[in-house]
C-alpha cells in the first residue's frame, strides 16, 4: 500500500474509530509503530484534529467534529454542489449559517482552476431567488437541536394580541417564503402547533420536569396529518385555476390535499382545522380568483364577510 493510500484509509480509520491506540493501528496496517507516528503527525497538520492522553489507558482520539476523507467529484458533481449551498446566502438567518458559509469557501478554493473559473461565469447566469425578509431569526440552531434531541423547550411567543409562555417540543425548523417555521407539540394546547420563528423571543431548555412525548415518528413530512387529527374538522372543497395550483405547490400546507388536472388546473380537497378556518378564509382570499371555495358554508360565509368589510372601507356597494 502506498504512503498516500495509506494516509487517506487511516483518515477514515480513525474517523470510524474514535479512541485508538498506536498499536491497534500498527497492527492493522502492519506497519511499525514509528511509521504510525508519523501518519498521524501529518493528518494532525492537514487538519484532522487529533489529541492524545498518555498512561495505561491513554491513546488518540478525534476531537470536536470528524473529518471527512477526500472524495473526488465529477465536475459537474461539483458545480451543482456549490450552487446547492451558494442558494442559501438569500437567507440572512440559517440552523447552520457560519458552517456552510465555512464548508462552500473550502469547496470553492479546492476545485481546480477551471472549475472555479466555470463558476465564476454561472454565477451571474443562475440563481435561487427567496424572498428577502428583515425579521430576525436567532434560535433556528437551538430549535433544530432539540427537535432532534426530543427535548422540550420553553419560549416566550408573541402573538397576535400578546406574548405568551409556552413550553413546546419541537419537530423541526423549515423556511418558506424567505420566513421559518418550526411546528411543535405545545403542552399548553396539547396538540401540534407551528410557530413563526421570527416571532420566538426567547428559548431555553425546561427546567419543570415536563415529560417529552414520544415523537419520532412525526417529522416535516407528515407533521400537519398530526394537525389535524388534534382538533375539530370540516370537509373542505377549493376550485384552482393553473395559477391558483402553482401559488398552493409553493405551500407546505397544502401537499396533500393538492390535485391536478391534466391541463394544470386543480382543486384543493381535505379537511381543515374548525377553529381556524378565518385564518384560511383569508388565505383563499389572498388567492382573488384563481380560487374558488365550494365549502364548507361556513368558509363561504367567513369570505363573504371579509368581502363586505373590503367594500365598505373603499365605499362601495
Amino acid at each position: 500500500m502506498s504512503k498516500s493510500q495509506r494516509l487517506i484509509e487511516l483518515m477514515m480509520t480513525v474517523n470510524r474509530m474514535r479512541k485508538f491506540t498506536v498499536g491497534e493501528l500498527a497492527d492493522q496496517f502492519s506497519v511499525s509503530k514509528r511509521t504510525i507516528l508519523r501518519d498521524l503527525q501529518e493528518l494532525s497538520e492537514l487538519g484532522v484534529p487529533l489529541y492524545s492522553e498518555v498512561g495505561p489507558h491513554g491513546g488518540y482520539q478525534v476531537i470536536k467534529e470528524s473529518m471527512l476523507p477526500p472524495i473526488a467529484f465529477k465536475e459537474a458533481e461539483a458545480v451543482s454542489i456549490f450552487f446547492a449551498i451558494h442558494a442559501l446566502r438569500h437567507y440572512a438567518y440559517l440552523p447552520f449559517e457560519e458552517e456552510a458559509e465555512a464548508a462552500l469557501q473550502k469547496f470553492y478554493l479546492h476545485l481546480s482552476g477551471d472549475i472555479r473559473d466555470e463558476i465564476d461565469q454561472m454565477k451571474n447566469r443562475i440563481d435561487f431567488f427567496s424572498p428577502q425578509r428583515q425579521y430576525p431569526f436567532p434560535h433556528l440552531p437551538l430549535l433544530l437541536h432539540t427537535s432532534i434531541k426530543q427535548q422540550v423547550i420553553c419560549i416566550q411567543y408573541d402573538g397576535l394580541e400578546r406574548t405568551t409562555k409556552r413550553h413546546i417540543q419541537p419537530i423541526g425548523v423549515y423556511a418558506q417564503n424567505g420566513l421559518w417555521y418550526c411546528p411543535a407539540y405545545c403542552f399548553e394546547r396539547e396538540s401540534i402547533r407551528v410557530f413563526r420563528c421570527d416571532r420566538i423571543l426567547d428559548v431555553e431548555i425546561d427546567t419543570s420536569g415536563i415529560e417529552s412525548k414520544e415523537l419520532q415518528h412525526v417529522h416535516l413530512e407528515n407533521f400537519y396529518s398530526y394537525m389535524q387529527r388534534d382538533a375539530k374538522q370540516v370537509e373542505y372543497m377549493v376550485e384552482l385555476t393553473k395559477e391558483g395550483v402553482r401559488r398552493c405547490e409553493t405551500d407546505i400546507r397544502w401537499k396533500q390535499d393538492l390535485y391536478k388536472y391534466d391541463h394544470g388546473s386543480g382543486y384543493l380537497k381535505g379537511s381543515l382545522p374548525e377553529s381556524q378556518l378565518s385564518f384560511f378564509a383569508s388565505f383563499f382570499m389572498s388567492l382573488g380568483s384563481e380560487a374558488k371555495v365550494c365549502e364548507p358554508a361556513q368558509l363561504v360565509n367567513a369570505m363573504k364577510d371579509m368581502i363586505k368589510t373590503l367594500m365598505q372601507q373603499y365605499d362601495l356597494e
